[in-house]
């Protein structure tokens, strides 16, 4: 079983600590996880030149809701949109709207569902027909880096353990991760304890524990780390506009290793 501690399920606010779930919050994460992982699905093959990133979001708004789920983004903080369009050098937070998407584009969507109060969190990337050699390594590097943090995911390794196998490999591929964003912890609400830092040493932070659930998302550039924010107080891309990627998972701690609550039910976690 898993060692649980009382939580107020009312209470939507940030953590001091590390919230700890029992078997009712994992079922509760698989069912957010499952949709917006078909979610994400879905919208593969609407991602095509051609399409407007605000049609994107539409679609993904529709799916939600006709499924069962609520968009988390919609009004959070004042966000007006359902999912996040990070295209080519924006590194996350893109805001959909008129934007085409071409021939040669990369773009990462960003969706969160709550489904019976628990929130599921993803993130893929997706190729817009051709797109060219580097961008091409650039996606490769930044999905391989989340699974080798995955590999770290397990009772009695440090977060510190995740950041290090996620640093190491990109840096090891001469691409660099962003330290203006992290993951964070999730479940009643969005954004909670920890922060999960994509870059660290060995050993360092907070042991992992059964029942701990977070997001692993880490953020690689083309080119060097620093990114600013545009005046739309969102948007945030490379500093040097070299081009960016993204990919997130949302993860449980169980007693011998990690559940993946967003794996994809249709195996294309990299849909192209």
């Amino acid at each position: 079983m898993y060692e649980t501690q009382d939580i107020d399920t009312d209470s939507f606010t940030r953590s001091a600590e590390i919230r700890v779930y029992g078997p009712e919050g994992f079922e509760g994460m698989r069912k957010a996880g499952r949709l917006v992982a078909e979610t994400l699905d879905m919208i593969a093959a609407h991602v095509v030149p051609g399409v407007t990133t605000g049609e994107l979001d539409d679609l993904v708004r529709e799916f939600t809701l006709d499924n069962g789920g609520l968009p988390a983004c919609l009004g959070y903080k004042g966000y007006t949109k359902t999912i996040c369009t990070s295209i080519n050098h924006v590194v996350c937070h893109g805001i959909p709207g008129d934007r085409v998407l071409k021939e040669g584009d990369i773009v990462n969507i960003d969706h969160t569902v709550i489904v019976d109060g628990w929130h599921g969190d993803s993130s893929r990337m997706y190729s817009v027909g051709e797109i060219n050699p580097r961008a091409r390594k650039l996606i490769d590097v930044t999905y391989e880096s989340l699974r080798l943090g995955l590999e770290q995911v397990k009772p009695g390794n440090t977060f510190g353990d995740i950041g290090f196998a996620i640093q190491k490999y990109v840096e090891a591929n001469r691409m660099s991760v962003v330290r203006d964003f992290c993951g964070h912890g999730i479940g009643r609400i969005f954004h909670d304890s920890p922060n999960v830092l994509h870059y660290g040493r060995r050993g360092e932070g907070a042991v992992l524990k059964p029942g701990m659930f977070f997001t692993v998302e880490p953020m690689v550039n083309l080119g060097k780390p620093p990114v600013k924010v545009l005046s739309d107080g969102w948007t945030a891309v490379t500093r040097d506009k070299s081009l960016s990627a993204q990919c997130e998972h949302t993860v449980g701690v169980t007693e011998d290793g990690v559940e993946i609550f967003t794996a994809s039910p249709a195996d294309l976690f990299r849909p192209n």
